[in-house]
């Protein structure tokens, strides 16, 4: 099963490292991290994407609440908003341009630079539909790739 943790911790040097090293001990592959200043000032926010029971998840958590520098804990398989953004190069001609220019649209992506051979694409959105784009794209020849990792918050 997927879930979406998040934790606040404060914002000191070698925290991140603290938390990620706490996942790699318990054999878990991080699928996405996200890591930014939250609203609280000395806070950050750090959205984690794994796999895995429900159980073990549980024992997770309670670990991460014993490290010194973590002061909330939750996860959000509940009712939530997740999006993520993803920079997209691909190689597009003059001839070809415009498709590219429509598959974008019809995602609400919005090109961000054009060149003579490639565009740069940015979409956010769900994983879903950042993958659908994606697949779309291939056949053009997607150059470059970066994604931020999933961001989430709990809705309500």
């Amino acid at each position: 099963m997927r879930h979406t943790i998040v934790a606040l911790m404060e914002d000191r040097p070698g925290v991140l490292n603290r938390v990620a090293s706490l996942f790699r001990r318990r054999g878990f592959n991080i699928d996405s991290l996200a890591v930014g200043h939250s609203e609280a000032e000395g806070i950050s926010r750090m959205t984690v994407v794994v796999q895995g029971d429900d159980k073990t998840l549980e024992q997770v958590a309670k670990q991460l609440h014993k490290l010194v520098n973590v002061t909330k804990v939750f996860d959000l398989n509940g009712s939530s908003v997740s999006r993520e953004l993803a920079l997209v190069k691909v190689h597009a001609t003059p001839a070809n341009r415009s498709e590219v220019i429509g598959l974008a649209s019809i995602f609400r992506a919005n090109i961000v630079d054009v060149s003579s051979d490639s565009l740069i694409v940015e979409i956010t959105g769900t994983e879903d539909k950042i993958e659908s784009l994606l697949e779309l794209l291939r056949p053009y020849g997607v150059q470059e790739l970066t994604r931020t990792g999933v961001v989430a918050l709990a809705r309500g």
